[in-house]
């Protein structure tokens, strides 16, 4: 007896090992990979919407698979499996395929495509871990639950994730970090092999008993259902909190290990943590869905903070209500198929329908409301069950809902700023908040009060928006929102300002304001121009914006803009900004990612490079390595002067400019404009000049001894292509 117990028990832990392995190999993988993508395709968070998109994409295949592999014997089972781990390993040492980006080419295609031939067979050979591990165990095993195997698939998973930004990532270069997994994915077959062992023999196909009718077409549907929305609610949060910090698998892998965890508390044999998330989830939507539609700019970290705890409660409640709809073991691969195939559709919405068919990201308010209707609720109070099912009541509340929403709305429009502002915001808070726990368990009037909390917050102010012309501009990197104000219009790209100009008189629209003020770094440098150069000086610079650089062009010097992102050149193109087309009309715009662009252009090409490329708040990790200077190097002439802009409210780049600036040679100062309160116009900002030559950096900086030294910071490594880690400089 004692040995039959020890004999389960070692199954058992085989199976979870295999599991873990599998689970740990797959999601190490997602931000490894999308970090090796970073020098070829940027470091706009779209990118790692489509690596999600290819994965959920190949999930599902590898789902597919265990279920049709599901009707076969065990032994074939065991070839078949082993021959597609055998032929993926093929694909060994893992990496990022050769192909480059084709001219014209659309990313949101191309890129799943590059994934797809990169990674595609060893994802999708692994992928088909957890279900089919499942199943072996249950035929292995008759009697035991296969089901609390999920859940260790998922710890596996969540490890796997959080392993990479925190250890992986800072320790290994990505050369290591490639053989690593190579290691690791021959080690799975291994553990297979022995798990294959222990398959009963026997020709016929392993099929558990089966004790119950076939799931009916409604309920499959709302597995698919509820897998659809928490997906889609991860690649969402993921572009938020991405686009205001920098694009680094540190904040991409946060929401999807989230995700994950979510589902390890969901499936977990011990419910309580789960049904008392699950309980508390209607609660926390309709509070924190309305204040982070609010989209507080000033408070970027507490909106990034909401929005995690948002979407963790709603993974949670979402995957606890498919655990309580699970099918008997027997039907266990189809449940995980549908469930995988709704994960994939909602990566399809979030990641390619919504950014075409929305010009902002209303498919954020949508996945709210769309989980406001499927979490479980219960009345708050037995008064208040009592109270709602009074005949007609419900529809009364509605009316009464709908009725409060469109006065506070009339209310909003006669505010000074109208609906560009949201005002009175504690008293809405206290009103959604009281409405909300009152209609607990009524589930329309508990939905009218989440669409009003919405809609208050900062909805009506975004439809607003939408329906005025040319105001909105949503693109593959990002969301574009134009305002004209008094005297000003001004472009924010997430909720960070990229450019003001002023309007009235053609010298005020001319005015260089923000970050590129005359005093700021980059403006002394520019204002230098003529003086170090001669009159044909040749300038380049990474990122368009606006074009406010533009206005320190002088005739007869040579401009050339580099911009990742095609909105840019048509809002410029359009004169919503005229600063282009009024200073510099005959600058070249040259498309594409600025570090592929650059190494096309011709060797000395250029004598200022200004380096300004921001997604929202972000600054693309791959345009601050070492092999990147190389390339700015390459193209500026010998006495050539490289303008870096280091504005960030979340990391501090000096140590990242300076190594680079030792690595490569290069004299750095670094100068820190703060303008006076007087000057609305202008910004505070921080840029590093670099040149190879003393006498040029002594003419462009001058005698007014505001320009520092840029120092280094000791023990610190300058990023590469094969290694770069930001912990040690987040300062939020």
């Amino acid at each position: 007896m004692a040995d039959r117990v020890i004999a389960r028990g070692a199954t058992r832990a085989l199976f979870v090992a295999t599991i873990l392995t599998g689970s740990f190999l797959l999601f190490l993988v997602q931000p490894m990979i999308a970090r090796i993508a970073l020098p070829r395709l940027g470091g706009a968070p779209a990118v790692w919407n489509s690596a999600m998109l290819v994965y959920q994409a190949l999930l599902l295949g590898g789902y597919g698979y265990a279920h049709l592999l599901g009707r076969m014997s065990p032994g074939r089972q065991r070839i078949v499996h082993l021959a597609v781990l055998l032929a993926a390993a093929a694909f060994l040492p893992i990496g990022l395929s050769g192909r480059v980006l084709p001219g014209g080419a659309e990313p949101a295609l191309w890129v799943p495509y590059l994934f797809v031939v990169s990674i595609g067979p060893l994802f999708f050979a692994v992928s088909a871990q957890a279900p089919l591990m499942q199943r072996w165990f249950s035929s292995a095993r008759p009697d035991s639950d296969p089901y609390a195997l999920y859940a260790a698939s998922n710890i596996g998973s969540f490890v796997g994730l959080l392993a990479f930004p925190l250890l992986v990532e800072p320790m290994l270069s990505v050369t290591r970090q490639r053989w690593l997994w190579s290691a690791g994915y021959l080690l799975l077959i291994l553990l297979v092999a022995a798990c294959a062992r222990l398959l009963p023999a026997g020709s016929a196909p392993a099929r558990a008993q089966v004790t119950g009718p076939a799931p009916d077409r409604r309920r499959v549907a709302r597995w698919v259902v509820l897998g659809f929305v928490p997906s889609g609610m991860m690649l969402a949060t993921s572009t938020f909190v991405s686009t205001d910090l920098v694009a680094m698998p540190l904040l991409w892998v946060i929401p999807l290990a989230l995700y994950l965890l979510s589902f390890s508390i969901a499936f977990a044999a011990r419910r309580g943590v789960a049904d008392l998330l699950t309980g508390s989830a209607p609660v926390t939507i309709v509070l924190f869905g309305g204040v982070l539609m609010g989209g507080f700019a000033e408070r970027a970290t507490f909106s990034a903070i909401t929005a995690l705890i948002l979407l963790f409660m709603i993974s949670v409640a979402l995957h606890t209500q498919l655990y309580r709809l699970r099918p008997e073991p027997a039907r266990l691969t189809g449940f995980y198929l549908a469930m995988s195939f709704g994960g994939a559709l909602g990566g399809v919405f979030a990641g390619l329908i919504a950014p075409t068919l929305f010009d902002w990201t209303w498919e954020y308010p949508l996945l709210i409301v769309a989980a406001g209707a499927l979490v479980p609720q219960a009345y708050l109070t037995v008064g208040l069950r009592a109270f709602w099912h009074r005949p007609g009541m419900m529809t009364a509340g509605a009316v009464l809902i709908v009725g409060a929403l469109c006065l506070a709305i009339l209310l909003i429009a006669r505010e000074p700023a109208g609906f560009r502002e949201v005002r009175h915001v504690g008293l809405i808070f206290a009103m959604v908040a009281l409405a909300g726990l009152v209609s607990l368990g009524a589930r329309i009037p508990y939905l009218l009060v989440l669409a009003s909390g919405l809609l208050l917050f900062g909805g009506v102010r975004s439809l607003s928006l939408s329906l005025e012309p040319g105001a909105r501009v949503r693109s593959y990197f990002g969301v574009y929102t134009v305002a004209d104000e008094a005297r000003r219009r001004t472009l924010i790209h997430g909720t960070t300002l990229h450019g003001v100009q002023l309007t009235g008189t053609a010298a005020r629209e001319r005015t260089p304001t923000t970050y590129y003020t005359p005093e700021s770094g980059v403006g002394r440098v520019m204002r230098a121009a003529p003086l170090v150069f001669g009159p044909a000086a040749r300038i380049g610079v990474v990122g368009l914006g606006t074009g406010t650089l533009a206005c320190y062009a002088q005739p007869g010097q040579h401009w050339r803009f580099y911009e990742i992102d095609p909105a840019m050149a048509a809002l410029s193109r359009a004169r919503r900004f005229t600063f282009l087309a009024d200073c510099a009309p005959d600058a070249q715009i040259v498309l594409g990612d600025a570090r592929l662009s650059l190494e096309r252009a011709p060797t000395a090409s250029l004598d200022i490079l200004a380096l300004d490329a921001f997604s929202s708040d972000a600054v693309p990790m791959h345009l601050l390595t070492c092999e990147a200077f190389v390339g700015y190097a390459r193209v500026l002439s010998p006495h050539g002067v490289l303008a870096v802009h280091i504005s960030n409210r979340f990391v501090n780049l000096r140590p990242v400019i300076a190594a680079a600036a030792r690595a490569g040679g290069w004299r750095a100062l670094i100068l820190d404009h703060r303008p006076s309160l007087l000057k609305e116009e202008e910004t505070p900002s921080t840029w590093v000049i670099m040149t190879r030559d003393a006498w040029t950096l002594a003419l462009v900086a001058g005698d007014e001894g505001e320009w520092k030294t840029l120092r280094q910071r000791p023990g610190f490594a300058a990023w590469t292509d094969d290694y770069a880690s930001i912990l040690p400089l987040l300062t939020f």
